[in-house]
């Protein structure tokens, strides 16, 4: 199929400039940067696995600069308060009111460095933003920009003095990516090359946040056939059913699944959702909302372990034709 043929022809062109762009900034990731896309497009959030170095924060940057974005970063530590993240009210005497001092969470793009590092009071501040994309302080409600994305990151390999993530917020995380270490070839480019740095301040915005806006409506209109539908349900049901794990996908990573097979879709250039779109996003979007049996001592081999079963689970269930 042509992608001049298809209603998505136009927004998937305006995605394939952004993953252009972002690929010319972070070396040896494409999978993590259609990853990232995905979950702008599908107005999900994303947590990102991985060791230090490997270009997260690089990421997250590059992605609010090629849609003109704002960007904040918070960095997590355990002494943080949900005051510092959302915002505070303060008393104005000349208005002789209190008055709403926004946090850094007011932006479009926020990176939530290390979040593991602070206490689950505090990582409880960004659940109703990542849900409801708005934050309440003293009874009021705010509206936080749009689009908005949370992209959260945490170090696998690290347990001294961090607090886990609860299932609850793992469960708002549209997809769980990793970098993982270039290849030989991009990391002698970060060598030898231009500044990653330099390279991001000249880099100019690709599309404007209404674009994003447009490309997420345009998400929501790629067809789900009800064959896909059943294939999903399906894979959930199964891990629910493993014998392998002691928590199986809940309804909310159903639906998230359900948005983000739509926007990777319209990412490929395509009207229509595949199973191979359904396959492609199991791992990400489904092992980190899933509780194994026997649980190991890292993040890193529950991750690992969470993506083979998964993995397996997607081998033994009928492909829809």
């Amino acid at each position: 199929m042509e992608r001049a043929e298809t209603p998505a022809s136009q927004p998937g062109s305006e995605s394939a400039a952004v993953l252009e762009a972002m690929r010319g900034i972070v070396a040896g990731a494409p999978d993590a940067l259609e990853l990232s896309l995905t979950a702008l497009m599908a107005n999900g959030q994303i947590l990102i696995e991985d060791v230090p170095g490997v270009g997260k924060t690089t990421l997250a940057r590059t992605l609010a600069r090629c849609i003109g974005a704002s960007f904040k970063r918070i960095q997590f530590t355990s002494d943080m308060l949900p005051a510092d993240i959302v915002g505070v009210s303060v008393w104005n005497r000349e208005q002789n009111d209190f008055e709403f001092k926004p946090g850094p969470i007011f932006a479009g793009v926020v990176l939530a460095d290390e979040i593991n590092r602070t206490t689950p009071r505090t990582q409880s501040a960004l659940l109703e933003a990542m849900s409801e994309h708005q934050v309440t302080v003293d009874g009021v409600t705010h509206e936080l920009p749009a689009p908005f994305l949370v992209i959260a990151t945490q170090n696998p390999l690290e347990h001294f003095g961090t607090y886990p993530l609860p299932e609850s917020q793992m469960d708002r995380f549209l997809v769980r990516i990793t970098l993982g270490y270039p290849g030989r070839e991009a990391e002698t480019d970060l060598l030898v090359g231009e500044d990653r740095q330099k390279l991001l301040d000249k880099l100019q915005p690709v599309v404007t946040p209404e674009a994003i806006l447009r490309l997420q409506q345009q998400a929501e209109q790629v067809t789900l056939t009800e064959p896909i539908v059943k294939y999903i349900l399906d894979l959930v049901e199964a891990t629910r059913q493993s014998e392998f794990l002691e928590l199986g996908v809940s309804p909310r990573g159903a639906i998230l699944m359900h948005r983000a097979a739509r926007a990777y879709a319209l990412l490929q250039g395509r009207d229509h959702v595949l199973p191979d779109d359904v396959q492609a996003l199991a791992g990400p979007v489904f092992a980190h909302r899933v509780l194994l049996r026997g649980v190991r001592d890292t993040l890193r081999a529950v991750r690992d372990d969470a993506e083979r079963v998964i993995g397996e689970i997607v081998g033994g269930v009928e492909v829809p034709v």
